[in-house]
């Protein structure tokens, strides 16, 4: 198989890679977060005049079509410039929307840019278990009454219509009964409070009190939203994937540039076979998890369920210890320094330490991969 990116792809990266050298400096992003919208809408329009909400949009919503494949392009060049903009979390509610099918009206304005999702999934309980649901939504006449709430909406304060996940029947653990709403995010009984990451993100807390929805706002069939829920998840994590691998690649090349400039005895450190030894170790690192997230790109589409579980966690898993470790490594080898917001390095490392504990860390993919069918442990 061939791994090499499309001239079409290339061309992606490189007008996003000439975007966030322009316009999207370090500088500039400080002054977006710690705004009191914390994102940018001129950036936001950018990212629409560029195509980027448009590429994984069908064609016949006015999209690209892209895959997963394109998609990694877009995150890994989103994750080196530490964009904070409200993009994964509009691109993993569309694929809510195109899984359950008939929302080919939400999805043209998410190509054109005008409409902004956030998924509302997690709640204090479910840690990363997304089946775990308190949130009921229950008949109504011919709508639903929706209760609960859910914690840590990434960019939930900033979208327009919230991906909701409610139980509509069995018991709270049960992947049976799920069903999957888009609420509008101003609804009456819709409250939201925003606050920022540490990685410099938005997240919200919502809580949605006697919210009444009508029966169209149902994503797919009543009570069979676990499948849909899942496997949006699941490419949602191998968008974070490339992103991570974005980050890393730029904390490499930040701490080789330090290691060149830094002098010590006379000379520059990076002249230290010591440490030379652990850039190389930190390369391999990052190069193991570009593969790791190539290949949860190729398999996340597959018709086995089995097999985008098995792929996408043993992603997600490695790619985790692969951040910590290039984290860990490039804030050591800056020294002092390292920890500083001052520097970029310290806020990649946020970054990545955010992006191993959003829908699922390390241990969670672990041991979801190891639960897989035809796992044998060694001897």
């Amino acid at each position: 198989m061939n791994f090499n990116i499309t001239q079409e792809q290339q061309q992606f990266a490189d007008a996003l890679r000439r975007w966030v050298d322009k316009d999207y400096s370090f500088e500039h992003r400080n002054k977006i977060i710690h705004s009191e919208q914390g994102v940018s809408g001129e950036a936001w329009a950018t990212l629409v005049e560029l195509g980027m909400t448009a590429l994984p949009v069908p064609e016949e919503q006015g999209g690209f079509n892209g895959s997963a494949i394109d998609m990694m392009v877009v995150m890994q060049e989103l994750g080196r410039g530490l964009v904070v903009e409200p993009y994964f979390a509009t691109v993993l509610g569309a694929q809510f929307l195109k899984l359950a099918g008939g929302q080919e009206a939400l999805l043209e304005q998410v190509a054109g840019g005008e409409l902004k999702l956030a998924a509302a999934l997690g709640e204090k309980q479910s840690r990363y278990e997304m089946f775990d649901i308190a949130t009921t939504a229950k008949k109504n006449g011919d709508g639903y009454v929706l209760n609960g709430t859910k914690t840590v909406v990434i960019h939930g304060g900033q979208a327009d219509k919230l991906i909701v996940s409610a139980r509509t029947g069995s018991g709270q653990r049960d992947t049976s009964g799920i069903s999957l709403f888009v609420v509008p995010a101003d609804a009456a009984g819709v409250s939201r409070r925003d606050y920022r990451t540490i990685d410099g993100q938005r997240a919200a807390d919502i809580t949605f009190s006697n919210v009444q929805m009508p029966a169209s706002a149902l994503l797919g069939k009543e009570g069979a939203g676990w499948d849909i829920l899942e496997a949006a998840t699941d490419y949602g994590a191998t968008l974070l994937c490339a992103e991570a691998v974005g980050a890393m690649e730029a904390l490499n090349a930040a701490t080789l540039e330090y290691l060149k400039t830094r002098q010590q005895f006379g000379v520059p450190i990076g002249k230290f076979q010591a440490l030379q030894h652990r850039m190389a170790e930190m390369f391999m690192q990052m190069e193991q998890a570009r593969s790791m997230a190539t290949l949860a790109a190729v398999k996340v589409a597959s018709s086995d369920p089995e097999e985008r579980r098995r792929t996408v966690s043993a992603a997600k898993a490695r790619i985790g210890q692969a951040a910590k470790y290039v984290g860990q490594q490039a804030v050591q080898l800056h020294g002092g320094m390292g920890v500083t917001n001052e520097l970029p390095a310290a806020h990649h490392f946020k970054r990545l330490t955010m992006i191993d504990v959003t829908l699922g860390d390390t241990d969670y993919h672990l041991a979801r991969f190891a639960a897989q069918p035809g796992f044998k442990k060694s001897a």
